[in-house]
């Protein structure tokens, strides 16, 4: 039991790691901070969250991907820039929160200052068995 417990950790917080932001030239980084399993059941799945904290360099932007569940986010730091599917992209600030839903098209992720650090905090639900975080949208 302990070993699955330490393998599916370190499985999701790789998965995170490699997975959450997709910076250009690695200028990010991705912190997981926890992972717990929760009682109630998303779409009739067991279900897990994962708190992770992501810092964004200076103009730094991520892939488009999706996530297998609903994020709720927290700008701890900077600028934050967020499109989701086709609404127009939005500025969030320092304080502010931010919401995707599941399955939604994250097509911007990014730092859009020319200086400054960006640091966001976002609390991923999820299903247990997920493979990824952060799904890529396939390159068109």
């Amino acid at each position: 039991m302990a070993r699955t417990i330490i393998a599916l950790t370190l499985g999701v917080s790789f998965g995170i790691a490699g997975m959450c932001a997709l910076p250009k030239d690695g200028a990010d980084k991705v912190r997981l901070i926890s992972m717990q399993e929760i009682t109630e059941k998303l779409d009739g799945h067991e279900t897990n969250t994962s708190v992770v904290e992501v810092t964004l360099g200076p103009g730094v932007a991520g892939k488009p991907h999706r996530h297998p569940g609903p994020v709720f986010g927290y700008v701890l730091e900077g600028t934050y820039e967020l499109g989701i599917d086709d609404q127009p992209t939005k500025i969030f600030k320092a304080g502010e929160t931010f919401y995707e839903p599941t399955g939604c098209l994250h097509r911007v992720s990014k730092n859009p200052a020319e200086t400054g650090t960006t640091r966001v905090l976002a609390v991923v639900l999820h299903p247990r068995d997920a493979k990824q975080l952060a799904i890529p949208e396939a390159d068109k």
